[in-house]
C-alpha cells in the first residue's frame, strides 16, 4: 500500500465522498454537506494516497458519549490494499469510548460484529410517487419551523435522538436562503407536536426526520410535506421497521420498500422512542 494519509477534510474536499456516495447509489441530498459537517467538522476524514483521495469515513461525535458512523467507503482501486481497515481504525480513534451508531447494509452485519456492533433493528427504505389523494384536516396546526422556534425545536428533537445535536440542527431545519430543504411543524397550544424535514436529492426527495406524538399528527406532517412536492416527483421515507404505524403510512401512499439497513450499535444501544420516530434523519449521520 502506498503511504496513506489519512486526516479531517473540509467541506470541498469531502465533496468527492459524497460523489463516490452518489456513485453506489446511496442517492445523497443536493445540500447535505453544509449542515453534516456543522455537526463535528473534525468528524469527515478522508485517506489521501500520492495526494489523491481513495477513502472516506464520518464519525460525526455528538457530545462526549454518543457518535455516529457513515460514509465509509474506498475508491475501487484502492480496495484489498488495506486502505479501509486503517480508515476504519481512523475512525473509531476519532471516536474514543463513546456509543457508536451505524446504519450499515445488511450483508456487513458479519463484518461490522468483529468490531463490537450489535444488530438493534432495521430502517427501511419505502420510495415511489405517492398518491394524491384528499388532505384530512390536520389534528394541529402545521407550519414552516422559524428561527424563533430553535430553543423548543432543539428539545423535541433531543427526546428522540440519543444526543444534543444542536450544531446541526442550526442548519438542517433552517437552512440559509438557497438550499433545498423545507421544514415543518406541528403546533398546538405553543408546543411542537411533531416536525418534518424534506429535501432534494440526486433523484427526487427525501423526508427525514420525521418525528410526532402520535400516527394522525405523522399523518397531517406527511401530508403537508408531500404537498410541497412537484407532481410525479420521487420520495422517500426511511421507516424503522419496529414502528408499523410508519410503515403503514408509507405503503398507503404507495411508496414500496427498495432496501433496508441494519441499525447497529457499538455499546449499549440507546433507548429510542420507535412509536414517535415515522422517519430516521438520515442514514449517514443518524
Amino acid at each position: 500500500m502506498n503511504s496513506l494519509d489519512i486526516r479531517p477534510a473540509g467541506p470541498d474536499e469531502f465533496a468527492t465522498a459524497v460523489e463516490w456516495a452518489a456513485g453506489e447509489g446511496w442517492n445523497p441530498g443536493l445540500d447535505d454537506l453544509a449542515a453534516f459537517h456543522a455537526a463535528d467538522p473534525d468528524g469527515f476524514l478522508m485517506g489521501f494516497a500520492d495526494g489523491e483521495p481513495v477513502s472516506s469515513i464520518s464519525v460525526v461525535r455528538y457530545g462526549e458519549d454518543y457518535g455516529f458512523l457513515g460514509f465509509y467507503i474506498v475508491r475501487p482501486d484502492h480496495r484489498g490494499r488495506g486502505t479501509g481497515i486503517a480508515t476504519w481504525n481512523a475512525g473509531m480513534a476519532h471516536l474514543g469510548d463513546r456509543i457508536i451508531g451505524l446504519d450499515g447494509v445488511v450483508a456487513q452485519q458479519d463484518n461490522y460484529k468483529k468490531s463490537g456492533f450489535e444488530l438493534a433493528g432495521r430502517n427501511i427504505r419505502h420510495t415511489g410517487v405517492p398518491a394524491r389523494g384528499e388532505t384530512p384536516d390536520p389534528p394541529c396546526e402545521i407550519r414552516p419551523v422559524a428561527a424563533d422556534d430553535f430553543p423548543v425545536l432543539a428539545a423535541y428533537d433531543r427526546a428522540h435522538f440519543p444526543a444534543d445535536r444542536s450544531g446541526f440542527l442550526r442548519q438542517w431545519p433552517l437552512p440559509p436562503p438557497g438550499v433545498r430543504r423545507t421544514t415543518l411543524a406541528a403546533v398546538a397550544g405553543g408546543a411542537i407536536l411533531g416536525y418534518g424535514t424534506i429535501r432534494e436529492c440526486r433523484t427526487g426527495f427525501k423526508i427525514g426526520p420525521l418525528f410526532a406524538d402520535a400516527a394522525n399528527v405523522a399523518g397531517a406532517l406527511f401530508a403537508a410535506l408531500l404537498a410541497t412536492l412537484p407532481e410525479g416527483a420521487e420520495v422517500s421515507l426511511d421507516t424503522p421497521e419496529d414502528n408499523a404505524a410508519a410503515v403503514e403510512m408509507a405503503l398507503k401512499a404507495g411508496l414500496r420498500p427498495v432496501f433496508e439497513t441494519a441499525r447497529m450499535y457499538r455499546g449499549p444501544a440507546p433507548f429510542l422512542p420507535l412509536d414517535r420516530i415515522y422517519g430516521i434523519t438520515t442514514f449517514e449521520l443518524g
